[in-house]
């Protein structure tokens, strides 16, 4: 038996119709509607240096995960102005590299070592 007929439009497939502006409108020379100026606006650049992000996927202890969450809701019910887990966990690992760079002072170092 052959096939059956797609029959759902490809809204990928060249034709005359843009769905996009189908819908909005914009594009087509006769419609009424303006695009509005910051549609023309330069787009922004990404980040940058220390300002750039990428997601990082680790696994630790369920105890330190519950503390260090605890800890997170324990900081925004105390008013301190931190926007998610993930502006936390930087800066606890910053320090904790600071920390390290300190040789045989460094209390993550003396952790690892058993000291």
């Amino acid at each position: 038996m052959a096939a059956r007929k797609k029959d759902t439009p490809d809204l990928f497939a060249d034709t005359a119709l843009d769905p996009i502006e189908s819908a909005t409108g914009y594009g087509n020379p006769s419609s009424q509607i303006q695009k509005p100026e910051s549609f023309n606006a330069p787009l922004a650049e990404k980040p940058t240096g220390a300002a750039s992000k990428k997601k990082a996927g680790f696994y630790i202890s369920v105890d330190v995960l519950r503390r260090f969450t605890h800890k997170f809701h324990e900081l925004k019910l105390a008013g301190v102005d931190i926007d998610n887990k993930s502006t936390l966990l930087e800066l606890v690992l910053s320090f904790a590299l600071d920390d390290m760079d300190k040789g045989q002072d460094s209390r993550v170092l003396q952790r690892l070592t058993g000291l």
